[in-house]
Order: C-alpha cells, then structure tokens, then sequence
C-alpha cells in the first residue's frame, strides 16, 4: 500500500512516510518505501492496524536495552522482519539520562546549561558517524536488497533514526536542503517525544527545567550539520565515505536509488 498522507497515531510518535524528497537528475524518494517513526511500544490496535496496512518487510529498532526497558519492546507485527540494531552502548550516559528524569535544577543547570546540553548532542552525531558505520551499512545494504517497506525507529525517532534516514537519502542523492527540512519536521508538537522526568523530581517539567532540557529533544541543524562535518573532515567527500565507510559499491547504490527513488 502506498501511503501519501500522515495518518494519526494515538500511541506512536513522530511517525512520516520519507517521499517525495527531491533527488539529483529530477527524481525523488518513493512513497510507501522507507517510513521513519519513534517507538512502536505504546501502539494502540487502531496504529497496529495501520501499520500492517503498510505491508511492511523490515523494521529496523535503533533502541538499546536501556531504552527498551524505559519504554518497553515493540508491539508485534505479524509478517514483519524485526532488527533491533542499537546505535549506542547499552550503558552509554546511563547516570548522565538518570539525572535528566531525576535532577534538581542547579544540577541540570551545571550539566546542561551554557550550550553543553547542545554540545552533547552533536558530539553524539559525531561519534555515530565515526563509530557506527557497521550498523548503517547494515541498514543501506538491507533497502538495497529490496527488504522494503521498511520502518525505522529508536526511541523518539528524531536522533538515531533521523541520521540513518539522512545517510540513506544522501546515498540516493537527495538534495540536503530537503534532508535538513525532513530532519527537522521532528520538531513539530504533535511529533515531539514526551519527556519523562520522576515524579519527585525538583522543577518537574517546569519551563526552567523544560529550557534546560529542550536541546536534548531538538532537532536542531547543527546537530545534522556536525554529522555531515564529520564526514567531510574524515573522508572529505559523500562518495567516498559512502564506499568506504558503508562499503557500497556502484551496484549496491544503483540497486538503492532504484528501490528509493522514482526515475
């Protein structure tokens, strides 16, 4: 089925069907292919119905152990090849996310205050594109091979999701003017994860608290924008970190761009 308006999800965030981005040559990104979303966990009946409507292949669940706990594993979709591909450590920042839910102001203040919370953030993009090549060269072989529609999710569907969306749509030539405004549709109120914070928490989720937050749950530019950095300062240009970072030879990306894209 191909789907080219958003439906309304009760129980699943951030949930879009990645076409009609312009792409190099005319072409653009084929709706019903690639879905990005947060997690499926809190999916009501009615969104289960849906997305078996989709007749997805594959769903790709970026979440680590940590995250599956916190929120739960995804409900079950009959048919459907499920990848649980954790694109951090399962320990990584544990006591650094326990003081997000849990911290009183002056510490969230110290920790996150003064451009450090947005710092972390593009320090986090940095590293993905430095140490998880294996995973995304996963992910891009997968689509190449036809293992489509597939789904992909981690926890609020703007981080990890968001950047292996990105690196997907880069591969097949997708202007980056579009992967930005793609990136960035996370943002929307509607689409924004729910920050959860302990009930006795000092500030709860007061507006002091919530500014202090807020950069974690941005979809910022400059967080994209310190990715495609990344990849220029390492490899120095898209091709070459696509064939050598991803290894994907020319027939894996003609084979990608064919799957993605209209002609």
């Amino acid at each position: 089925m191909t789907q080219t308006t958003e439906p309304e999800l009760t129980g699943v965030r951030n949930f879009r069907d990645v076409g009609g981005l312009p792409a190099a040559g005319g072409g653009q990104t084929r709706h019903g292919r690639l879905y990005r979303s947060g997690h499926l966990a809190h999916a009501t009946a009615e969104d289960a119905a849906f997305l078996d409507s989709l007749g997805l292949h594959t769903v790709f669940d970026f979440r680590n152990a940590a995250d599956i706990r916190l929120d739960g594993p995804d409900i079950d979709l009959p048919g459907v090849r499920n990848v649980n591909l954790p694109l951090n450590d399962p320990a990584e920042g544990k006591e650094f996310w326990k003081l997000v839910r849990d911290g009183d102001i002056p510490t969230l203040s110290s920790l996150l205050g003064e451009g450090k919370a947005a710092a972390r953030m593009e320090d986090s993009y940095r590293d993905m594109i430095l140490h998880r090549n294996a995973e995304h060269s996963r992910v891009l072989h997968s689509l190449a091979d036809g293992r489509t529609p597939a789904l992909l999710h981690c926890a609020a569907g703007k981080d990890r999701a968001g950047l292996t969306i990105a690196l997907a749509l880069l591969a097949v030539g997708v202007e980056r003017e579009a992967i930005e405004a793609d990136y960035l549709e996370s943002n929307a109120q509607h689409r924004r994860y729910r920050v959860q914070r302990g009930e006795r928490a000092q500030g709860g989720t007061s507006p002091e608290v919530m500014e202090l937050l807020s950069p974690l749950f941005d979809a910022r530019a400059s967080y994209l924008g310190a990715a495609f950095d990344t990849i220029a300062g390492r490899w120095g240009t898209v091709d070459r970190y696509l064939r050598e970072a991803l290894e994907l030879s020319d027939a894996t990306l003609e084979r990608l761009r064919a799957h993605l894209l209209t002609a």
